[in-house]
């Protein structure tokens, strides 16, 4: 469905994802953002406008859909920091180890297909003490809600870009690695509860061992 996921996805993602409390939410945390930054899954550059200059020295952003990157046309616009592109997905970042001092993580966990193969991408080019910023949906902690995602996730991801709605966000990061020094879970106000369980943190890539 090149059509359906060029031209019509970008636009329903975006409006899903940048709702009132989503968008107080990615305030919180983007402006944590340093260094040398990696948002991947940048998507229409909803997070753009929280990147403060003063702090972040480069960004790049990661998105392989031609239609999102089309879409953030009027977000680069506005940005107060230049964007570089990757046209690549999360599982092939194509930067050098240890090169970056932030991973900007938001919504797009969901829908990778190989996550942990991208989680480890971005574990590599993350340098020894670097940060995981992260906001998602994902696996609720209630039966019913639950059980409803595990349901609905197989044909959901058919018309959602390949979005799961029952992974277990917390669990997937530490399993690469990562340390998670902050953890908010919470449902998003007013959004349907089999999509608006939400994790939102900070991880660690660990300190290599001294030799």
């Amino acid at each position: 469905m090149p059509f359906y996921e060029e031209r019509i996805l970008p636009h329903l993602i975006d409006k899903a994802c940048s709702l009132g409390q989503v968008m107080k939410l990615r305030s919180q945390l983007i402006p944590q953002a340093h260094g040398r930054v990696l948002e991947v899954g940048m998507g229409s550059g909803t997070n753009l406008e929280f990147y403060n200059p003063r702090t972040v020295e480069h960004l790049y952003g990661l998105e392989p859909s031609e239609g999102m990157r089309r879409k953030a046309t009027a977000n680069l616009e506005r940005s107060p920091v230049t964007v570089e592109w990757l046209g690549l997905p999360g599982e092939q970042i194509p930067l050098p180890d240890e090169s970056v001092d932030t991973v900007v993580l938001t919504f797009t966990l969901c829908t990778i297909p190989d996550w942990c193969k991208a989680l480890q991408q971005m574990k590599r080019v993350l340098k020894p003490g670097g940060q995981l910023l992260f906001l998602e949906h994902g696996e609720a902690p209630h039966d019913t809600t639950r059980k409803w995602q595990h349901r609905i996730t197989p044909g959901w991801k058919k018309i959602a870009g390949g979005c799961h709605l029952n992974r277990q966000i917390a669990d997937l990061i530490r399993s690469a690695g990562f340390e998670i020094v902050e953890l908010e879970n919470l449902y998003m106000p007013r959004a349907p509860r089999i999509a608006g369980y939400l994790y939102k943190g900070r991880a660690i890539c660990p300190e290599s061992p001294e030799e």
